[in-house]
Order: structure tokens, then sequence, then C-alpha cells
């Protein structure tokens, strides 16, 4: 069934702009054409599949971690009864992170992780951020030969050995500068920070430097204040990244005192010979060694586990633009 009008003809069919008493019609034969798929409006089945999906990522993600903390928190009596690690707790208990956080071995290593992560993220983004406000700077002195030179270090490296002559020559083994220079700087991050400059309207930058704004100005209080998002997002990726980082500290670093909380972590899961008061508080039998390694993993996930929500809000606007811009 159709009906024609003056200057348009449409049909009595779904999707065609309705019956021919009602909905808008489009200039020409005829009606506008139903949308497309993707802005419809979505089906109950196909939410159901989504919330299924979503819930099925969340268990694989939720259910080891919840092993894990429940096996932290357990006795040395529910672990041997479990055979191992804990699904339904009993009889929990703060043992194991008493003894973690008693003024041991482990909390040397956590203060030396802690303070690494501060000091080398701090670093870090303060080389980055000057590198990419450099390079984001189009015509400047050296401009495109710096900016192959840095593209060039993401292809080809010197490799371990040289890397590790290179430290030593330096001074640098058994010290902590070895966990924060060879690694303080990546070009993939600088990159994104670039683009992100970049897309920072120009005609800002121009007005402050017609009312007499240097770099410095310019840089402290136009382009980072409104870099926010992606600040945060690289902040936390050199933060987890030097909180996670084990390799430099096991091959730079000889003295077991010096170790960040990784390595330590790495030699009880290993089952190597624990720390000098957890030893004796394992083998009086008031403490499950198993109970240990699973805290041990627990301390070393909660300062990412605290940062990532606060930071989850400026994933999409800080890597997603800085990605595309520029």
């Amino acid at each position: 069934m159709s009906a024609v009008t003056e200057g348009a003809v449409t049909e009595d069919r779904p999707g065609a702009g309705g019956p021919r008493t009602g909905g808008p019609k489009a200039p020409g034969r005829w009606a506008a054409p139903p949308r497309p798929v993707w802005e419809e409006e979505p089906r109950r089945a196909g939410l159901a599949g989504k919330a299924i999906a979503l819930g099925l990522a969340c268990l694989a993600v939720l259910f080891p971690l919840w092993i894990v903390v429940v096996t932290s928190l357990s006795t040395k009596q529910t672990i041997s009864e479990a055979g191992g690690l804990v699904l339904v707790p009993r009889d929990l208990t703060l043992i194991a992170y008493q003894e973690l956080l008693s003024g041991g071995q482990v909390t040397r290593a956590t203060v030396v992780s802690l303070g690494v992560t501060v000091v080398g993220t701090l670093f870090s983004m303060t080389v980055s951020i000057l590198c990419a406000y450099g390079l984001s700077r189009v015509g400047s002195l050296g401009h495109r030969w710096f900016l192959m030179t840095l593209l060039a270090t993401m292809f080809f490296g010197a490799g371990l050995i040289p890397t590790y002559l290179l430290v030593q020559s330096l001074g640098l083994t058994d010290t902590y500068l070895a966990l924060i220079l060879p690694s303080a700087i990546s070009v993939f991050n600088i990159l994104v920070l670039r683009a992100f400059f970049m897309g920072i309207s120009p005609e800002l930058t121009d007005s402050a430097r017609i009312d007499g704004a240097g770099d410095w100005r310019i840089l402290w209080q136009i382009v980072l204040p409104l870099s926010r998002a992606v600040i945060a997002v690289i902040t936390l990726f050199y933060a987890v990244g030097y909180w996670s980082a084990w390799f430099n500290a096991s091959i730079y670093l000889s003295d077991q005192d010096m170790m960040p909380l990784q390595n330590v972590m790495i030699q009880l899961v290993q089952k190597q010979e624990p720390p000098v008061g957890l030893g004796q508080a394992i083998r009086a039998g008031q403490l499950s060694a198993l109970a240990v390694q699973m805290a041990v993993m627990v301390l070393a996930l909660l300062p990412v586990a605290f940062l990532s929500p606060f930071v989850q809000k400026h994933f999409k606007k800080g890597m997603l633009t800085g990605a595309v811009k520029g």
C-alpha cells in the first residue's frame, strides 16, 4: 500500500517514515531509510548477553583474587584441611600481615618500593613532560632529529650486556638509582603526551605569547592544566611500572636489604629461604608459608588497586584523545 504526495512518494512499511498519515517524509521518491543497526536501541537479548559476558569477565578476575585474599587470612590448620588454597573463609586471622609488617625484610622492601615508585615517577614525569612539550612545538630547533632519534629507540636496543656494562661504568650498581635511571623514560608515553599537547588549540598559546608569556609559563599555566587527564594516565603507567619492576633489582643489586617488594615476593613464592622473622614463625608452626606468600601478593596489589579507580575516569579522554589528535 502506498501513497503519492506532491514531491514525495512513501510506502506504508516499517522504517519508511511510518504510514501515510504519520511520520516525517524525506525529500525525493522514498521516505527516510531505517537507522543503521548500531544506532538502534539494544534488544533485551543483547543486553542480557552483554551482562553475562561482563559478569563472566568480572568473575574471572575476582575469583583468583578472592582465593588469594582468603588464603592470606587463613590459619595454618585451615590451609592444611583445604589442602592448599582456601576458597571458603573460616577462622580468619591477620597473623600473616602482622608478621610481614613487624619490621622485618618485607617491611623494609615495602618502604624501598614506595620510595623508588615516588621518586622514579616524579623524575620520569618531569622528563617526559618537558620532552613531549618540546617535541610538540613543530619547527623548533632539532625537532625532527630528536623525534626520529626517540622513535629509533623503540625498535632498536643495545641489549642486556651493553646496558649492564653502561650502568656498571657509571657506578650505579648496588645503588637505588639503578632501579630508576635505566628504565626512567618510555618513548610511548612521550608520544602520547606529545599528541595531546599538539591537540591543544594554538590560539591559546599564541595569545599567551602576545601577552609576553614564555614557554615555561605557557607550559605551567596553560598546557598542564588542560592536560590533567593524560598526565593522570601516564603517571599511573609510570607508577605501576616502578612498583611492579623486579628485573633491574635482580641484576643490579646484590645487597638483600636493598631489594624491593617484588623481589622479596619472588623469593617467597619460589619457596626460597624466607626472611629471618618469618622463617622462625613458619618453622615453629605458627604460620603457614602459603599464607605468607598470598599476603605478600595482596600487599603488592594494594597500591595499584587503590589508585586505579581514581584514574579510571581519565583513561578514555587521556589515552584515546592523545592517540588520535596530532
